[in-house]
């Protein structure tokens, strides 16, 4: 039977298992986490910054932190694979950005902090001092999403962390999201689950 598990080791790793998995992950980054997983069990494509490869059993893989990548399930065959989420200081991280860039980055982190805010796109444009196309594209040509998918993402995981403790329906305006419905469809895009199965999953594993 599918299933997928977390553990939080502490404050910096986070262990997830994925088990007779079926399902693709679109294109998305991990902010500040390194991904190192294990594949246990049947085949998966994992595309790196548009570059696809294939693992299989045994093969051991590893995503830099920030870095665009999606998961592709290969002819609709299960896989199994332990991954950990590693947080790294966002020091350590490589950054080659010029200055235009570098206000990007600040961008990305005022997002990144407060997702939950309403930021428009004439915002972001105004507080990166370019327009907004320009904004739009030099934003995802950096980080590898658009401004609206990145805020989009981070919702997301802001809404992962707060169902430890609270329940989806009052998750959904914590995270900034409409209504439990726009949570619902933007949480399982990203996560593979609905906000309820994986606050379900969390509990399983904290109780074990």
């Amino acid at each position: 039977m599918p299933e997928i598990s977390y553990s939080k080791k502490n404050d910096q790793i986070e262990c997830v298992r994925y088990k007779d998995w079926q399902k693709s992950y679109p294109p998305h980054t991990h902010t500040d986490h390194l991904m190192v997983g294990y594949i246990e069990e049947g085949s998966v494509c994992i595309v790196l910054n548009g570059e696809p490869a294939i693992y299989r059993a045994g093969d051991k893989f590893q995503i830099p932190p920030n870095v665009l990548h999606e998961i592709k399930t290969i002819d609709g065959q299960c896989y199994s694979m332990v991954v950990l989420c590693i947080q790294v200081d966002e020091s350590e991280c490589t950054d080659d950005y010029e200055d235009a860039v570098a206000r990007l980055n600040e961008l990305r982190k005022s997002i990144l902090e407060n997702p939950e805010n309403i930021y428009l796109i004439e915002q972001m444009a105004r507080d990166a001092c370019i327009s907004p196309f320009h904004m739009i594209r030099e934003f995802k040509k950096a980080f590898g999403l658009t401004p609206h998918q990145f805020q989009m993402q981070c919702k997301v995981r802001k809404a992962q962390k707060l169902l430890a403790e609270k329940s989806a329906s009052e998750v959904t305006y914590d995270a900034g999201f409409y209504d439990q419905s726009h949570m619902d469809r933007c949480f399982k895009k990203l996560v593979g689950l609905s906000p309820k199965e994986y606050k379900k999953a969390v509990i399983s594993t904290a109780q074990e």
